[in-house]
């Protein structure tokens, strides 16, 4: 395959991604990506057992679950077996594209339905993957946009409830208390962005949170009485909440979030190969697509979630200059012995809600950016990409506007129907089908 288009290949980098400079050296920089990344793949089983209103001890195993499940998807995709892994420095974690069909299903369905669905589109994604590139011609900017911002629209409303409390029922939700912390948390975020430097920016949000968690405590806000008592090492048992059930409905939700995660690995791939000036052929995709699908299935045995390539990372390979794939996998041991560690997920867990929802604002804000930054890409004037832009969020947003929108459809529609990631997605495929139909006609 011809090298991407204004790639200029640079002779001297290109074995960068294959260097080994020995594992004292390669820790810190695959610790610099642990930490860049914990904040957001902890923040799902976060969102998840809030939503699903798991117990804290419960919470706690999905942390150390998805920890280990996160280091080794990450060795896979780096180190690679077989022809799993593209073998690049892509570090993996929980898909935040998954997370609102996942608490859809779980809520409706039930847990133990949600993981077999969660197994279905791990093996969808496997056997996917080599057609997946031939399949990317329904996916151009205008939908791939249109579907990342609702995305981030779609999770805003946990994000506020975390705001202002937890429980919409408390008396004190809503409170002043609750509002305070989150905004100071907001704030710290924004001020530690502005005024850091490097590394320190891009852990704002994590050391926000830490900030805010801190100054909770010493109000009297926060607990960890849950810290005391749970144990130093151990392991969350695969099957936490029982054998995996399969249903059609809720396996075809979670395949279609995955054609979008699939969309993200591929514009991470190009991306470092970019950067790297590594040549990205169609087996080094199909090797990343085989590699989050195996890892996804794992994740569905193991209480924990579907993975992809953090994007957040590529930007620290150009900080660092650091484009081993070795660091990253060293990134992905030290994600492996964090998971045997559930007293620091106890710690994690017991972060107040208020503190997780104002950093959940700017994360889930930023995704929303990085749709409307695709939207930028677009040609509008001439063209029919305004209309499908239009009808595509304005879909998207009806179930988080409206939610009683569709309270008198079955079940089973309203399993895609109270999903605005759907709405978005089908519209958008759609209307760019049809609106190409009709420049081609024009054409003719």
């Amino acid at each position: 395959m011809p090298a991407l288009a204004g790639n200029a290949i640079d002779e001297s980098v290109v074995d960068s991604i294959d260097e080994f400079n020995g594992l004292a050296r390669l820790l810190p920089f695959g610790f610099q990506h642990v930490l860049v990344m914990y904040a957001g793949t902890v923040a799902v089983p976060l969102i998840l057992g809030s939503a699903l209103r798991l117990t804290p001890g419960q919470v706690i195993a999905l942390i150390s679950a998805d920890l280990f499940t996160s280091g080794l998807a990450t060795l896979l995709q780096t180190i690679g077996w077989w022809k799993f892994g593209a073998r690049l420095p892509l570090i993996q974690g929980c898909s935040f594209i998954c997370v609102a069909p996942m608490i859809l299903i779980g809520g409706q369905y039930g847990i133990p339905t949600m993981y077999g669905a969660v197994i279905c589109c791990g093996l969808f994604t496997m056997l996917a993957g080599p057609l997946f590139s031939r399949m990317l011609r329904l996916f151009p900017p205008v939908v791939i946009g249109s579907v990342i911002t609702v995305i981030g629209l779609s999770l805003l409303p946990v994000a506020g409830g975390w705001l202002g409390g937890g429980d919409s029922s408390a008396a004190d939700f809503g409170s002043y208390a609750h509002l305070g912390l989150g905004l100071l948390t907001i704030a710290l975020i924004v001020f530690i962005q502005r005024f850091g430097r490097g590394l320190i920016a891009n852990l704002s949000v994590l050391l926000g949170m830490v900030a805010g968690t801190a100054f909770a405590a010493l109000a009297g806000h926060a607990s960890f009485t849950q810290v005391g008592s749970t144990p130093w090492f151990g392991m969350a048992r695969p099957l936490m909440f029982g054998w995996p059930r399969f249903a059609l409905l809720p396996a075809l939700v979670m395949c279609i979030a995955m054609i979008v995660v699939m969309t993200e690995t591929t514009g991470n791939c190009l991306a470092i190969g970019e950067i790297a000036g590594r040549r990205i052929g169609r087996a080094t995709l199909t090797a990343a697509f085989r590699s989050d699908g195996l890892s996804t299935m794992l994740g569905g045995l193991m209480n924990s979630f579907p993975y992809n390539a953090y994007s957040q990372n590529t930007g620290l390979l150009l900080l660092s200059k650091v484009k081993s794939r070795y660091a990253v996998a060293a990134g992905g041991g030290l994600l492996v012995v964090l998971g045997f560690l559930p007293k620091l997920a106890s710690v994690i867990a017991a972060i107040p809600r208020p503190v997780l929802g104002g950093a959940s604002i700017v994360m889930f804000g930023m995704t929303a950016v990085a749709g409307i930054e695709e939207l930028t890409r677009v040609r509008y004037q001439g063209t029919n990409n305004g209309i499908i832009v239009a009808v595509s969020l304005s879909f998207g947003v009806l179930p988080i506007a409206t939610p009683q929108l569709f309270v008198h459809a079955s079940d089973a529609a309203r399993l895609f129907l109270n999903s605005g990631i759907f709405l978005c997605a089908a519209s958008a495929v759609f209307l760019n089908l049809l609106f190409s139909k009709k420049t081609e006609s024009q054409s003719a």
